[in-house]
């Protein structure tokens, strides 16, 4: 069976420069008509070119990524992709930045377990790093609202002639829709201005 070297870059924007990676996979020994590349997010594994990739590998034949996340992003997913390739393919994979993460040197049990294990702590501090980054942005928002740093669209000012179309709708003498383009402004900034009235006289 003749092994081959299968290579997969990926840079997250069409401006991103993909070069440093392929010139990495040929130096190890991919040929650069072996290797695939995508400009697209690593949130997930819908890439064209990763899919491709993922046809054309078969048993015997190794998948070179220069570093883990050009694989992906989500490591949870890496995990399961990893158990694909590896178990379902019966390819091996290499990770040129992280000699743990390479199948082709081991095939015993410690070697497995070493990369699963590899695998499941990068996977915990991706996550955890998530958290952190989730965790730093709701703070930074608290303090921007405390300092008075208003969020979203401004509000729309109430027209200066909405009280009295909002009395001719209330009396029927003429649409919520006439109403709102009296006033200039949409059906929807009508109706909440409407229900903001009503909520004021019920007080």
């Amino acid at each position: 069976m003749i092994m081959i070297l299968i290579g997969y870059a990926r840079v997250s924007t069409i401006n991103q420069n993909e070069d440093r990676q392929i010139q990495e996979l040929i130096k190890y020994g991919v040929e650069e008509k072996c290797i695939y590349i995508d400009k697209q997010s690593g949130k997930d594994f819908h890439r064209p070119s990763y899919m491709k990739m993922l046809k054309r590998l078969k048993k015997g034949d190794v998948l070179v990524v220069k570093s883990i996340d050009r694989l992906g992003r989500n490591y949870r997913e890496i995990q399961e992709e990893w158990r694909i390739i590896t178990h379902k393919r019966n390819a091996d994979i290499v990770v040129l930045d992280m000699p743990l993460l390479d199948t082709t040197r081991s095939k015993d049990l410690l070697g497995t377990f070493i990369a699963d294990l590899v695998l499941q702590l990068l996977s915990f501090v991706a996550e955890n790093e998530r958290m952190n980054i989730r965790q730093r942005q709701a703070e930074g928002i608290a303090a921007a609202k405390k300092r008075g740093v208003k969020f979203g669209r401004p509000p729309i000012p109430k027209p200066d002639n909405f009280d009295e179309m909002y009395k001719l709708w209330k009396d029927k003498k003429i649409t919520a829709q006439a109403a709102a383009d009296k006033c200039g402004i949409s059906i929807w900034a009508f109706y909440r201005f409407a229900n903001d009235n009503d909520f004021l006289q019920n007080v």
